[in-house]
């Protein structure tokens, strides 16, 4: 196998693993620290915290990718067809009484990135790896986040770290996809890109930032000022 193939699974094998850590944190935090009302702000902060990541992702990667290869017509209908599915989505998940919100979120955030990271790799190798670097980051917050919300889904502890070593394994395909079929076609890239990021802002202000509110509480919008600081600073690096 090409070592420069070898590197791009390394990288987004880092980039993806933190899914899977998010996951095995969040179980010991929920099991082995006891209930207070400490641990209820560290939980709302920390959901504050991975929105803050989440949109700095739309805000600063996706979006600005997306708009340097479309029009502006194509665009916005992207972007809507996104908003409006995610809705829709999001109803139908409602009425089956689940909370999957930031798993969609998390999903729509790194499938594509992994898909970008392949796409730069050939280009870029160093860009890359500060790529897989930030895109880890993003993920251990947000998974935390998101197994919260799928064992109060109703979802076994075994089965929600199932599924979150499953998305961990996704960045490689998706990473690799981007790097053998997709690099030539930025256009293509870039739809996905904006489609995701119509989908991430519908679950954000409908879902996610509602739910980390807490009264009375400062700390939890510094959180999501933090998360989106680390978004700044990453793109900042890259």
């Amino acid at each position: 196998m090409d070592k420069a193939v070898i590197d791009l699974i390394l990288y987004s094998g880092i980039a993806g693993i933190t899914v899977f850590l998010g996951g095995i944190i969040a179980n010991y935090f929920s099991h082995h620290i006891k209930e207070s009302p400490v641990k209820y702000e560290i939980t709302h902060t920390l959901m504050s915290f991975g929105a803050g990541i989440i949109l700095s992702a739309v805000a600063l990667v996706l979006i600005p990718r997306g708009m340097e290869e479309l029009d502006i017509i194509p665009l916005a209908i992207l972007f809507l067809i996104g908003t409006l599915l995610f809705m829709l989505l999001d109803r139908y998940l409602a009425k089956q009484g689940g909370q999957v919100s930031t798993l969609l979120a998390m999903m729509m955030d790194f499938i594509p990135e992994s898909i970008a990271l392949g796409a730069v790799f050939s280009s870029a190798p160093s860009t890359a790896f500060l790529l897989a670097i930030i895109i880890g980051l993003q993920n251990l917050p947000e998974a935390f986040n998101s197994f919260r919300d799928l064992v109060i889904s109703g979802y076994s502890t075994k089965k929600t770290l199932a599924i979150f070593l499953v998305l961990s394994i996704c960045g490689i395909p998706s990473a690799l996809a981007g790097h053998f079929f997709l690099s030539q076609y930025p256009e293509l890239t870039a739809y996905l890109m904006i489609f995701a990021s119509g989908g991430i802002f519908y679950l954000l202000i409908q879902d996610i930032i509602p739910q980390s509110k807490l009264a009375n509480n400062y700390l939890t919008p510094i959180g999501a000022s933090l998360g989106f600081l680390v978004g700044i600073v990453g793109e900042k690096v890259l």
